[in-house]
């Protein structure tokens, strides 16, 4: 479990300073997109970034991400945390590819559904060790 843990931890700080990076410097965002030379698609317009929706909405999501990470940093063998980040980066990622589709082919998008779609499939991941943890536990009659 010492690298779920190490993982876990890795994701909650990641988490929490891209939302930091959400909430205070949101224009940032198109900044990194073009410093990765990216040619597919277009970056968000400024506009969209710098409204105070978008950066309550993105903080608020990547809040709740950090400390679902951060439970399952705590908490290894319980598979709920894992789980429910899972359905949240999956969820990202599902949106974040029909907007892509739908809505305009921006460059953020097709990022964000890639790399949460990877996330998504990294935290089921985790939490199938988190379920043999638990069995594990269990078996010997130790909480999780």
């Amino acid at each position: 479990m010492r690298l779920y843990r190490a993982i876990a931890l890795l994701l909650a700080v990641t988490f929490a300073v891209t939302g930091l990076v959400f909430l205070a410097a949101p224009g940032q965002v198109n900044v990194f997109l073009d410093r990765l030379g990216v040619g597919a698609g277009q970056a968000l317009p400024a506009a969209d970034l710098d409204s105070g929706l978008f950066r309550a909405l993105a903080g608020a999501y990547m809040y709740l991400v950090s400390l679902l990470a951060w439970l399952m940093f705590r908490r290894p063998a319980e598979p709920a945390w894992p789980a429910l980040l899972a359905h949240a980066k999956l969820a990202s990622a599902a949106i974040s590819f029909v907007l892509f589709a739908a809505h305009r082919p921006y460059l953020v998008y097709l990022i964000n559904g890639v790399v949460d779609g990877l996330l998504g499939t990294l935290a089921l991941v985790l939490r199938r060790q988190a379920v043999r943890a638990a069995r594990q536990h269990a078996s010997r009659g130790v909480p999780a």
